[in-house]
Formats: C-alpha cells, structure tokens, sequence
C-alpha cells in the first residue's frame, strides 16, 4: 500500500462508496456503478439483457477460463495458456503443437480439444429462499450444511434431467446469505482452430509470469460445435459449427491511454470478506508449505524428464500450472509481508470489535465472532501435519490417484445414506469414467514412481504423533525399502490400462481390495484416516461458513455497505481505465509495450526465442493496418485498473461501445496479494492486445480467412 494505509484504507474498502474501478460484480448490480460516467458508451441492457441477446451471450466459460464467441460460427477467443492442456492432449514428439504451434487452414483440419467444453450462460436467477427454506429449523451447522447441499443437488438434478449438455450451478454469495442459480448450455464437441508456437503465446514463460513489461501473444482460437438439432453433442463428425446469439466484434480504432475498459468472465475465488485468522493461517501455513511442495514437485518433473521429449510433453500441462501457482503464492507472502498486511487486517478488527463493544445488541450478537473463528482455526492446527501428508496424496501421480478415485467411490457408495455425501451422484461417477482417458495423456510412468516414492519418504519423516497408521505396513519396516516397494507396485499394478481402470469404478470396495493391486491396497489401507480427516474438514467448513456469515453480518451493521460478492467461479463485470503504474521509487511503468520489446528480450534462447519470421517483419516494418500511429509499432500487451483474480484467463476486454480489444491474462506481481484486497494505486490487469492478435493471426500465420470470418476489414 502506497497512499493509504492500515486501519483507514479497510475502512474505505468497506464504505458504502465501494472505491471507483474496484469490484467483481453480479450482472444485477450494474446500475448502482455509474458507468457512463466512467465511459461506458452503450446502453446497460448491451451488457445484460435476460430478454434480448446481449454481450453476455457471447461470453463462454470454459471451467476454468474465460473465453468469447467472435464469430456466427462458433469461433472462440481465449488464452493460450487456458488452452495450453487440449494443445498437450493433441502433442506427441513428431507434433508438438505446445511447442510449434498449429493452424487449421479448413474447419475439416481443426482438431479435437480433448477435455475442453464451452459453456453458455442461459439464465441467472436469485434463490435464496427455495434454498434456504430446509434450514429454517435447523440451527447445527454441519446439519444445515448438509441440508443445504442436498436442496441444491436436488434443484440442479431437477433442472439438469437426463440431458448432458444442460448444467445447473447454485453459488452461495456472503458465505450463504444469498444463493444464485446459473444455467449453462454446455458444448462438448470443442475443437482447436489456430494456436501460435510458445515463442509467441508463452513468450517469457515463468520468468515473465506475472510480471511487467509484458511480450507474451496469450491467445488462441478454437471452435465449438453441436449437433445438427442443436444439442451440445459430443466430438462428431457430423457436427456443425455453433451459431451463438452473439459475438463480439473486433475494435477497429486504437487504444490508447486513459480508456476506458471493461471485462466480463469468471473469475475463481477471492478472499477479501476473510478475517485475520485465515490471513494468519495461509501466510503462515498454507502459502509456505504449498511454496515449498511446488518447488520440489517441479525440481523433480525437470530433472525426471530433462532428456525425454515424452516426458516433457506428458508433464507439460501439470507444470505449468504448478508454476503458475508457484509464482502466485510466492509474489502473496512477498507482499503481505512487505505491506505488513496481517497487523493492517487485525488493527481494522480491533476497530469493528470496539463500536460492535458499545452496542449491548450488537455485542449479543457479534461479540464473539473473532474469538469464535479463532477457536476453529486452533483445532485446525491441531493436526496439521498429518492433514497435509494425507492430502499430499492428491498430488502423488496419475496412477495412484485413479486408484484413489475408484476406491473413495465405492466405500461412498456403500455408506448409510444418512453418512453419504449430499453431493455424490452416479451421473458424476459415469462422467468421470467417461472423462478418465484425459488422465493418462499426464501420465509418465518414471515421474509417477518418483512421486510416490517421495510422498512416501515425507510420510515416514512425520512425528509419531502425526503418522498415517495406514502406511506402517509400508514405513515400519526396512525391507521391502521405499524405492523397493514402489517399484514392485508399479510392476505389478494393471492401473496402466485405461479398460481395467474403467472396469474398477462399478466394483464394491470388497472387490476392489480382492483385485489384490499394491497401488489400491496403498489407498485402502490410508482410507480411513482421509475419511476422518474429510470429516473434520466438512465440520471445520461448516462452522466456519455460519461464523464468516456473522462477521459479515456485523460489518454490515457497522458500516451499512453494499458489498460485490467475493469471486467464486460466476460471472462477473469489472471495469478500469488504461493506465500504467509506479511500482517503486524512481520506477515508472507505461501501459503498453511493443513488438521492439519482444525483440530486445530475444536472446534466441527459450523461454525468449521469438520467431526469426517474426523478427523480420518488424525489421521490414511490415505491420500493415496494426500499427499503432501514437507508439509507431505493434502493441502487444497493456495494463488497465480492472478488477480480476484466477479463472479470468482469457475473458473477453471491451472498450466503451463493447467492442473487443484484448484477452485479460495477468495480474501484476507487486498486486498478488489482490485476492486478499483491492488496491487502486498498483493493482493492473495484463491483458494482450487485439491489434497484436490480429497482427499475427494476418502477418505472422497467414490466417486471412479468420480475419474474415470475424467481419474484419480495411
């Protein structure tokens, strides 16, 4: 924090004048923003219109991206990170199009993007109420947690029917004061039109990663379709390109600064309603020990892989998103620390708690509740290290954790219903197995045993007070040894074969056990300390969900706010101008850079080994309508005050008439703290220029007939 600091800037942050250009907002807020001021162009009903088609129609969810219809016929915009695992997928060692690229000249040449759905927002509708209408008796948390799922699996079984390409989400807003539903239409059948080479759409790969200045062409195209009555069919030859009721039109004029921008896409998760306890706990806790995991993690896949192409490939898409993390986490302690932003957080607690303390009502009613997550968060710490060894596990290679999946399954299955999880439904399982392939398209054997036998080797290493008893057969003895063991299990194990996984998922834990697979036997026999342990984690998130609710509760009463929601993977709207920043003393960074910097950062060396193609047309000048005439060159990426975290990859930027001029990609790493709070002065969005898409998608690739479908023109 620059300008305002401590207890006053949390204040502001609460103020019922949330500050300009700070929000990830619910479509339904729109008219509290005043946006033509700002420099919004269009009419509101443009953005969001439930009743007439509008630019949300045009705004695809990808799962875990964002993305936009830019064409009548179904042609998708999104990042070439967030497309980066269908590019792996499609990859072997003679087409590596991770590496090299790829362009489908004909829609026949576009290629399936194995995994990847496109889904359509059709409606948005408020429901709290039809919700919350089984818990009005219930006061026990965890009680009321569960009644609270098993409402909304009900309504989104409902809603969803037996058809495969509906998909019902109902979102709890302020940790359960309100819930929404959303419906998409989903596409299965997703196909992948032109990606550039990583020389261009990973240009500076981890090193650049959150970083400014900027030269990365984050952008790729792909296609959705259905089938011929519309239906969002799975991968078909017989499928036809999707017709959206919109798509965004690209901007023909320049971009300069001081703009007005906007974004709509799904960011995933923030955490700026948190109080102190769970600052504490990630700054800690969490942040170092996943800082530390990650590392090791990568260190291993590089040193594993480094004289295999294969493996490479089959690593590729589980260590970029490791090191995106990786980056994220580590960029948040940096500036947590260097903001002092713990004691900030709980200075601003002291000053709620001391005006709830003159209120008697007030004090009744919230006097308690810091003391109260408190108290949760000490139990929590109380087995710490044996809840991070178990769930180590999840990231314990391919093998182990579809033997894991199968077997977790079937002991849920034969669960008294009262016990089960209001959540598990056979029409999941079934996708799942339909889904499993994708699996094996990460899997490396020599990587998988390296990563066992280091979970295992951690494990051992646990306090006794800590261990997992279930691994005694294992680590309480010095034959068979870890590596022995392991590459016994891995020689004997059938998980290899995609069939006789399948076959695993109808079977009872009874006939999963007497199958007599070291690799099942593993998670068996630790089975029930990770069941205990998601016990403890269900109870935890319950009783912590009702105490966050409270909290926000009192800040209400306290300050009378209108708050935005915290993200949690919805649609959203933020909006900014274009704008640089001054990220330390001395130190000023403009909103754009150009093709000469990709040139100067060229060392012909990955990660900066820009095309000589590409070094050649900006020698040649040869730019032709993409030239900006202020900057005398190319632009490539830009940063603008937009509001956005995690799962905004690839959301579609607009410009005040809502047209397209980037895809948002970035954070910049002096903000990574964003998700915890917004800051005006530092916090920018990254987002790559569409003059730059267009610049190679027409110069660089020679993909005319893109630009046409797309209407774009002299």
């Amino acid at each position: 924090m620059r300008k305002l600091a401590g207890v006053l800037l949390m204040v502001m942050f609460l103020s019922t004048a949330i500050q300009a250009e700070e929000g990830m907002w619910l479509l339904n807020q729109l008219e509290g923003l005043n946006l033509e001021k700002e420099g919004l162009e269009i009419p509101l009903e443009k953005i969001y219109n439930p009743e007439q088609p509008s630019l949300v129609d045009a705004i695809v969810w990808l799962g875990g991206c964002s993305a936009s219809f830019v064409s009548g016929d179904g042609l998708i915009l999104t990042n070439h990170h967030c497309a980066y695992s269908a590019l792996q997928r499609a990859s072997t060692e003679e087409n590596n199009y991770i590496k090299d690229g790829f362009l489908a000249k004909t829609r026949a040449e576009e290629i399936e993007a194995r995994g990847v759905n496109a889904h359509v927002l059709q409606q948005m509708k408020e429901v709290t109420d039809d919700v919350l209408k089984v818990v009005k008796k219930v006061s026990d948390p965890l009680e009321r947690d569960k009644k609270i799922r098993e409402r909304i699996k009900t309504m989104t079984e409902k809603i969803e029917g037996k058809r495969d390409d509906l998909e019902a989400r109902i979102v709890d807003m302020y940790n359960g004061k309100q819930y929404y539903l959303f419906v998409f239409k989903k596409y299965q059948d997703v196909r992948i039109v032109f990606a550039p080479p990583s020389s261009i759409g990973n240009y500076g790969d981890d090193i650049d990663n959150w970083m400014w200045p900027r030269h990365t062409g984050d952008f790729t195209y792909l296609r959705a379709y259905m089938a011929p009555n519309g239906d969002g069919a799975k991968y078909s030859e017989n499928n036809v390109p999707v017709k959206p009721k919109n798509y965004l039109r690209i901007a023909s004029g320049h971009l300069k600064e001081g703009d007005f921008t906007f974004i709509l896409g799904f960011p995933g998760n923030t955490t700026r309603w948190r109080t102190s306890n769970s600052v504490r706990w990630n700054l800690q806790n969490n942040y170092p020990q996943s800082i530390r995991n990650f590392s090791e993690i990568i260190d291993l896949m590089d040193e594993i892989t480094k004289d295999s192409p294969e493996g490479k490939i089959k690593v590729a898409n589980l260590r970029t998103g490791l090191a995106n993390v990786l980056k994220n986490y580590q960029g948040r302690v940096t500036v947590m620390n260097k903001t002092n932003f713990l004691q900030k957080k709980i200075e601003f607690e002291n000053e709620l708690m001391a005006e709830i303390n003159k209120s008697e009502e007030l004090k009744t009613k919230y006097g308690t509740v810091l003391k109260d997550i408190e108290a949760l968060y000490a139990q929590l710490a109380e087995t710490k290290d044996k809840d991070d060894a178990i769930q180590a596990f999840n990231i314990s290679g391919t093998l182990l954790g579809i033997a894991r999946q199968a077997y977790s399954i079937a002991r849920e299955r034969e669960k008294p219903k009262a016990e089960k999880d209001p959540g598990f439904s056979e029409k999941d399982v079934e996708r799942n197995v339909e889904q499993l392939h994708l699996r094996y398209y990460g899997y490396y054997e020599p990587f998988d045993r390296a990563m066992l036998k280091r979970i295992l080797a951690q494990s051992k290493e646990l306090p006794d007070e800590s261990r997992i008893k279930g691994l005694d057969y294992v680590l309480k003895h010095e034959t068979p040894s870890i590596d022995e063991f392991v590459d016994e299990a891995f020689s004997k194990t059938k998980l290899a074969d995609l069939d006789y996984a399948k076959s695993l998922f109808s079977k009872t834990s009874k006939e999963l056990e007497a199958e007599n697979d070291p690799l099942i036997n593993l998670v068996a026999a630790i089975y029930d300390e990770a069941d205990e342990m998601s016990k403890s984690s269900e109870k935890f998130n319950a009783a912590i969900t009702e105490l966050r609710k409270q909290y926000i509760d009192a800040l209400y009463s306290w300050k009378g706010s209108t708050l935005y929601p915290d993200a949690n993977s919805t649609i959203r709207f933020t909006y900014g101008h274009v704008v640089g920043y001054d990220p330390a003393d001395a130190v000023i960074y403009k909103p754009f850079t150009t093709l000469k910097g990709v040139i100067e950062k060229n060392t012909g060396v990955e990660p900066f080994d820009m095309p000589l193609k590409l070094e050649q047309l900006w020698k040649d000048r040869d730019f032709g309508r993409w030239m900006d005439p202020n900057l005398n060159d190319v632009p490539v990426d830009f940063t603008h005050r937009c509001d956005i975290t995690g799962g905004n990859s690839g959301s579609a930027v607009m410009n005040g008439k809502g047209e397209l001029i980037g895809l948002a990609f970035d954070g910049n790493y002096e903000a990574m703290s964003s998700d915890w709070q917004y800051d005006y002065d530092i916090q920018r969005t990254i987002s790559v220029d569409i003059r730059y898409v267009m610049f190679i998608t027409e110069k660089f690739t020679g993909a005319d007939h893109l630009l046409k479908e797309m209407k774009v023109t002299e």
